[in-house]
């Protein structure tokens, strides 16, 4: 038996302690499994009532003019499904993404206009939901870096090349 383990069983103090800790980070441990159930029941009927609620209307259905239709699909193909994120609304399955079709088909039907519309969208969702980026205080950097990265690497390969001769 290692001498670490003979003071651990002659020191009754230790012991103790250890036992002490070990009950102290059951009671924690038990304390938040308790909490995480009772948020889990707080929370379970929302979310399954948010997943039993019917599609919007023109979710799923088209519009019966196919000019407006066709606006409305053009529209759709250029907007971003915020809960898939790599979809437009026009191919994503997500609740969220037959919500936001039917907000474009209904808009549409009523006479606003493609941009009105997307205006509309990006200023309640924010930038990311349009694959159409604009120019704006917040999205200029996303079109200067990669023209600086471009303009030092060709910098650069010039001097290179200008040293090489």
């Amino acid at each position: 038996m290692s001498l670490a383990r003979l003071r651990l069983i002659r020191d009754p103090r230790e012991s103790g302690d250890r036992v002490r800790h070990l009950r102290s980070a059951w009671k924690a441990t038990s304390a938040f499994a308790a909490m995480a159930l009772f948020l889990i029941g707080l929370l379970a009927p929302q979310l399954a009532a948010q997943q039993s609620l019917p599609p919007a209307p023109y979710a799923y259905r088209q519009l019966e003019d196919p000019a407006k239709e066709a606006e409305a699909q053009a529209l759709m193909e250029t907007l971003r499904c915020l809960t898939c994120q790599s979809q437009s609304i026009a191919d994503s399955d997500a609740a969220m993404a037959g919500d936001m079709r039917h907000q474009v088909r209904t808009r549409i039907a009523a006479g606003e206009t493609p941009e009105a519309i997307r205006a509309w969208l990006v200023e309640r969702y924010g930038d990311y939901v349009s694959y159409a980026p604009v120019v704006s205080e917040t999205t200029w950097p996303l079109f200067a870096v990669p023209l600086l990265l471009a303009a030092g690497a060709g910098a650069i390969l010039w001097r290179r090349l200008r040293r090489a001769r």
